[in-house]
């Protein structure tokens, strides 16, 4: 059968369905194929806490989404335009966010009275008119892939768990996606079981021959290459990217890269990636606890090598401590916060930026920090660099957060080439650095980083104190001298805020806007679509983004001063904004949600549009 091929320079996907159902996968398989096809992509996976939450409930509900195109996009996008629910649960919890006229495949062998009941229908949707807003494709998916299978020797259970196949199959032929890499992922995932490798490869060819031969679908879809910086790319999700710049920094630095780390939700991919490479220099230990996690790091960076520590919000009120401690030291350290939806327990598959305080002015005492954060998934390789830098030049623990958004989000990453990587060598010290020529002082500083010696311990003739007691300048006795407290407390808050780091750029293109958007971590992408929608509207407004927040950019207050209105969106309650207005004494217009979910480009042109009529 001939169909017709529509070009698009856009879509937006969601597969929707149960936990087991799949969905993670089939989205990550669909999103690799587009990849290769070269297409700009941005994905948000969405999936419960539960690793198996209650089958057909709203609550268990997991979704992947999707946004693929032949322009660069900066975010998932706000609503699909294609829903794949599994079952009714998957189309309750989704149908909100799609705009009519959207295309809903469902699978019908799912409908039955006890699934609709469990979640809230009184009638089918599909019989009613319910649904007369949507383009609806009823798709008997379970029941078409068991037949499919007849043949193949698995068990009924099994075949019925290849649905998701058959799904990716269809949705592949419908948008004209190449599905070579995933019949090889197919056969290493399911390697040592054969059968169930003949049997998922079946069921996607047979939901991409349904494509092929239904009437139902009459339309093949297209959309072309985005036009990128030539090099070569990979799909990359912002774990990976973190774990690879971590790999990088040490690679960079010609040190051992320790990570200590305890499992904690969403951040432990990158124990999980970074337990891979050991060839390249990399030891991870996976801690009892997130105190002794963080305790081994920092033991690691006493002993000359780069010490890292991985976890959540909940985890860093654990670490605090040891945190101080390390502030006290002056030793570097990494800590990776990819934070989550709180407090407590909170959402642990949901995003949030709500620890920006915490990573800010969160340890007793006077202890600074520095402190960034990545916008994006690719970032977070550039990221993880920056913070080992300065973590290694300035001797001193550094807070990147990231967040669940950009951790579990992907998008195309090009490879960089190493040598064009930054030099993170260290010099050690390795002789005494005394007027007398044989003392060692321990907190003799670099007059231009204030940065201590770091001196491996064994190294002979440079022996020196440790511990939280402080320390007296440059000899690092153990000191109770009020003048001497005030000093070294100055001198490490100095410390920090001599950090050099890039000034603050503005994307203002009229360059006559009155209103400046003020962003940082995640919110990078859904700030900068909402803006460019207001331009090709012709509304002017500017755009800037944070990365570094302790210390923060030293032209920061002249462009905060230099427009009538600041907005800051944050996924918070308006932690940033009180910094802001706290240093800065500017009167910035927060604008906040906790849903759990990132910001929708629409909503946050719609709340600008509004700010620029009252400017």
């Amino acid at each position: 059968m001939t169909k017709k091929i529509r070009q698009l320079d856009r879509v937006v996907i969601r597969f929707a369905g149960d936990s087991g159902d799949g969905m993670q996968l089939t989205g990550d398989r669909f999103t690799s194929e587009t990849a290769q096809l070269g297409n700009d992509i941005s994905t948000l996976p969405n999936f419960p806490a539960e690793i198996r939450a209650p089958a057909g409930t709203l609550p268990g509900v997991s979704s992947f989404q999707v946004h693929f195109a032949d322009y660069d996009i900066l975010t998932p996008g706000d609503s699909p335009n294609v829903l794949v629910a599994m079952n009714p649960a998957a189309l309750k919890a989704n149908l909100a966010d799609l705009p009519r006229g959207a295309d809903i495949i469902v699978n019908t062998d799912e409908f039955t009275r006890r699934n609709l009941t469990k979640v809230g229908y009184q009638a089918n949707p599909l019989e009613d008119d319910s649904l007369a807003g949507y383009t609806v494709h009823p798709v008997a998916l379970t029941s078409m892939t068991v037949g499919a299978l007849a043949d193949h020797e698995v068990s009924k259970k099994d075949a019925e768990r290849a649905k998701n196949m058959f799904a990716l199959g269809l949705l592949s032929w419908m948008y004209s996606r190449p599905y070579e890499s995933t019949l090889r992922f197919l056969e290493r995932k399911f390697a040592t079981r054969p059968e169930l490798v003949g049997a998922n490869v079946a069921a996607f060819k047979a939901g991409w021959n349904f494509g092929e031969t239904t009437e139902d679908f009459a339309v093949r879809y297209e959309v072309k290459p985005a036009k990128m910086h030539p090099g070569t790319y990979r799909n990359i999700t912002g774990n990976m990217a973190l774990s690879l710049g971590l790999v990088a920094a040490g690679v960079r630095s010609e040190l051992l890269v320790f990570l200590g780390a305890y499992p904690i939700t969403p951040a432990s991919d990158i124990l999980h990636e970074l337990s891979k490479h050991k060839r390249h220099g990399v030891l991870t230990m996976q801690a009892e606890d997130e105190i002794a996690a963080i305790g081994a790091a920092l033991g690691a960076s006493y002993g000359g090598a780069l010490g890292v520590t991985t976890t959540s919000g909940p985890g860093v009120a654990l670490k605090s401590e040891t945190i101080s401690l390390a502030v006290a030291l002056e030793l570097p350290l990494v800590i990776v916060d990819v934070q989550r939806a709180g407090p407590s327990t909170g959402m642990p598959t949901k995003t949030e930026q709500a620890d920006l305080n915490m990573a800010l002015f969160g340890r007793h005492g006077e202890a600074p920090v520095a402190v960034l954060a990545p916008k994006s998934p690719a970032d977070c390789f550039y990221a993880a660099l920056e913070a080992a830098r300065i973590a290694l030049t300035y001797r001193t623990p550094v807070l990147l957060l990231s967040d669940n958004y950009v951790a579990n989000g992907s998008e195309p990453w090009l490879l960089p080439d190493v040598e064009s990587l930054p030099d993170l060598r260290v010099d050690f010290a390795t002789r005494p650095n005394g007027e007398d020529g044989a003392t060692f002082l321990p907190y003799l500083r670099d007059p231009e980083t204030l940065a201590r010696p770091w001196a491996i311990p064994g190294t002979p003739g440079l022996e020196h104190r440790i511990g939280g007691l402080e320390k007296a300048d440059k000899t690092g006795d153990i000191s109770y001298d009020p003048a001497n407290h005030d000093l070294m407390v100055r001198t490490r808050a100095a410390r920090i805020e001599a950090i050099p780091v890039p000034d603050l750029e503005v994307e203002d293109p009229d360059g006559d806007a009155q209103v400046l958007v003020l962003g940082w971590g995640s919110t990078y992408g859904p700030i900068g679509a909402a803006c460019r929608g207001l331009r090709q509207r012709g509304l002017s407004v500017a755009q800037a983004h944070l990365r570094h927040l302790a210390p923060m950019p030293a032209n920061l207050g002249e462009v905060l001063r230099s427009y009538e209105r600041v907005v800051i969106p944050e996924m918070n309650l308006g932690q940033l904004a009180h910094v802001i207005r706290a240093r800065y004494l500017v009167d910035a217009i927060g604008y906040n949600q906790v849903h759990g979910l990132p910001f929708t480009a629409n909503e946050l042109e719609t709340m600008l549009e509004e700010v620029l009529k009252n400017v």
